[in-house]
């Protein structure tokens, strides 16, 4: 039973990782040399050093499990009986010599303890499977922190581009009249501030691709970048599908695991509250006669009965605060799933907003502005002015749009599910 739990613990999880990575082939690679968000997620898993410590930890855990099942060995005795006195009995020419052979019957407490050995063994596993998920989330949302600053970054570029075209063209228009040195030192201005943040923007980019690398223990990134297309918007979903699929949430099943190792471990106390029976037989060799005899034994230690209920009764009240901490952490779950969809669809509305609202009208005025411009209107600082407001505008889509995505990995990491697929 604890077993096929496992089993579809294990499965549950590796559903979602395999969701994510069926997200990241929908980034195929588009770059020469660049890294896809598949290819970060397959590097994470196979090289974190945090999965691979724990790995180990797995691999201790079975070592109690099979220590577990050993029980006592038997006990070999020889019992040398009426020598070293007086008179008949000086020196050892009268002993009587037994030697018998006992053991324990522990009365079902082997059982008990793999049962516990094993429960524990769950959990582990759990928690490597849980740690595995949590590793491809983080190195999904870092793959999209890469790839928001790589977008802002050439949009940085751009920024740049537009503000020493406004210089180029002010500095002919103060030879013909038509522009101010006021006009250019402006313009100048703007380009300096256009350098300096696109200088910000590359050493943003620098650091998340330190960061993305480290997920799998990589000091220096061997990527140039990452690939992917940063427009595809996720689908939502209803807070209520959700809702229904967090019982079965990792984080929920791990306290499945956790309360069948609270239930071995009453057991377990209940178990050590039966005294240990031992029984021995064995052969004596009779001086006097110079005859063997066999020899049979049974102990059993009186008033054992209720030596354990301090530890029963500990047993089952970390039990008791399990389910209660199983309740409060649904409520929790609960909460952050709703915060995070509304955040989502927050997201979502802003992202079409600008998309389809303000970003067509900026690109409308800029062209009136621009025509306007080659008509001979003295209109070169509103037209930079409408060029550098269009690449913030697609810099704030850039935002939106990665910061939905980000929402919808969240989202699937706590309900353990894939969401629909992006548009």
């Amino acid at each position: 039973m604890n077993r096929m739990g496992s089993i579809r613990r294990q499965t549950r999880c590796g559903l979602v990782i395999l969701g994510l990575l069926a997200l990241a082939r929908l980034d195929a690679a588009n770059i020469e040399g660049a890294l896809s968000m598949e290819e970060a997620i397959n590097r994470t898993l196979a090289r974190n050093p945090d999965l691979m410590a724990l790995g180990h930890q797995i691999e201790a855990q079975q070592g109690r499990v099979a220590q577990s099942g050993i029980g006592p060995a038997a006990e070999l005795a020889l019992d040398v009986e009426n020598v070293l006195g007086t008179a008949g009995f000086r020196g050892i020419g009268a002993g009587e010599e037994t030697l018998s052979l006992s053991w324990v019957l522990e009365r079902g407490k082997r059982q008990n303890h793999v049962a516990a050995a094993r429960a524990g063994l769950s959990i582990v596993e759990a928690e490597m499977e849980i740690r595995r998920l949590d590793a491809a989330t983080l190195s999904a949302l870092l793959y999209l922190d890469n790839l928001e600053l790589q977008e802002r970054y050439a949009i940085s570029l751009q920024a740049i581009e537009a503000a020493e075209a406004a210089v180029a063209m002010l500095g002919q228009g103060m030879e013909t009249g038509l522009a101010t040195a006021g006009d250019l030192a402006r313009a100048r201005a703007d380009l300096a501030a256009a350098r300096l943040h696109s200088a910000d923007a590359k050493h943003d980019l620098s650091a998340a691709r330190h960061a993305l690398a480290m997920q799998w223990g990589q000091v220096k990134p061997d990527f140039p970048g990452v690939s992917g297309d940063w427009r595809r918007l996720p689908l939502p979903g209803t807070i209520e599908a959700l809702l229904e699929q967090l019982e079965a949430a990792p984080d929920m099943a791990a306290y499945a695991n956790r309360r069948r190792l609270r239930e071995a471990e009453i057991r377990l106390a209940e178990s050590e509250a039966r005294p240990d029976w031992s029984i021995s037989t064995g052969i004596r060799r009779l001086e006097e006669d110079d005859d063997y005899a066999f020899t049979f034994g049974f102990a059993a230690p009186f008033g054992g009965a209720g030596r354990n209920r301090g530890q029963v009764r500990e047993a089952r009240a970390n039990l008791a605060q399990l389910d209660a901490e199983r309740t409060a952490a649904r409520a929790r779950i609960e909460a952050q799933l709703l915060a995070i969809h509304q955040e989502m669809e927050h997201s979502l509305l802003r992202a079409e907003m600008l998309r389809d609202e303000l970003l067509p009208r900026l690109r409308e005025a800029a062209e009136h502005a621009r025509k306007g411009h080659e008509a001979g209107d003295d209109g070169i600082l509103d037209l930079q002015a409408l060029e550098l407001e269009k690449l913030s505008v697609q810099s704030e889509l850039v935002q939106a749009v990665i910061d939905a995505r980000r929402q919808q990995i969240e989202i699937e990491r706590l309900i353990g599910a894939a969401m629909p697929p992006a548009a």
